[in-house]
């Protein structure tokens, strides 16, 4: 599959509650231009204050996720610090984001690339998935936040086996280092996505967006930090419907419909 100029880089589509950012440069193994970068961070920004969408599904065209920064191209005598600074907003407006991210990744996911999907909070490839953090093998080093993700997630020694070394890295061995949340066949890997993604969806919105910043931040609190983050984001839960929406569901044992909405008006 190959895109055209007249394309665009990146695609965004909501069907429901669940809207898709797919990188879009298939014969590029969609590998990130300087201009794309732009694109993507706008796209990031425009899911996040979308009232419409609870859950962003990140992925790519043609078979493959992202092959990372495409170094091929005409950077035109832009210093680096000013093109990674573009990097950089981009990874913020992944991370910032206040709904759950989903990357689903098949064939080929290396550098930022990679750095991309281990960005979103959950991660589904297929058997066919490659991985690397193929920096060191570029003379570079991780971007994209790689080196807060890495050790967080695997600890700081497998963090750097997997920078030094820049191995490739296969669906299982992801697995079971914790690099991805599930691994299926290609052919099942959609519907899969589609059927995590409404699940959150049909969950309590403003619930979720407390539980991840929670998390996200709770792995660099201090832990009377972390009580105190708790008991401010319940006092958010407990002034929505949805808390006695839940209440409501769990006590007459039926299905609550959560709509974000805040109780006090």
């Amino acid at each position: 599959m190959e895109s055209t100029v007249d394309e665009p880089s990146v695609l965004v589509s909501r069907q429901g509650a669940v809207s898709t950012v797919t990188l879009n440069r298939p014969h590029r193994k969609n590998a990130i231009d300087v201009a794309m970068w732009a694109v993507l961070r706008d796209a990031f920004r425009a899911v996040a204050d979308d009232s419409g969408t609870r859950v962003v599904v990140v992925t790519g065209a043609g078979g493959d996720f992202c092959a990372g920064a495409d170094l091929g191209e005409d950077r035109g005598g832009a210093h680096p610090l000013e093109r990674m600074r573009l990097v950089n907003s981009v990874a913020l407006a992944l991370h910032e984001l206040p709904k759950p991210s989903i990357a689903k990744v098949e064939g080929v996911a290396v550098g930022a690339g990679w750095n991309l999907a281990l960005g979103c909070d959950l991660v589904a490839c297929s058997t066919g998935a490659r991985f690397s953090q193929i920096f060191a093998r570029r003379g570079l080093s991780p971007d994209f936040g790689g080196s807060w993700l890495l050790p967080r997630l695997v600890g700081l020694q497998q963090a750097k086996r997997l920078a030094l070394l820049a191995d490739f890295v296969g669906p299982e061995q992801a697995l079971e280092l914790g690099l991805v949340t599930w691994v299926r066949e290609p052919g099942e890997l959609d519907e899969f996505v589609a059927g995590i993604a409404k699940q959150l969806a049909d969950g309590p919105p403003v619930a979720l967006a407390q539980t991840k910043a929670l998390l996200t931040e709770g792995a660099t609190a201090a832990f009377p930090d972390a009580l105190r983050n708790e008991a401010r984001a319940q006092t958010v839960n407990f002034a929505t419907e949805d808390t006695a929406a839940a209440f409501e569901a769990f006590l007459s044992k039926t299905t609550a419909e959560y709509t974000g909405r805040w109780a006090v008006r």
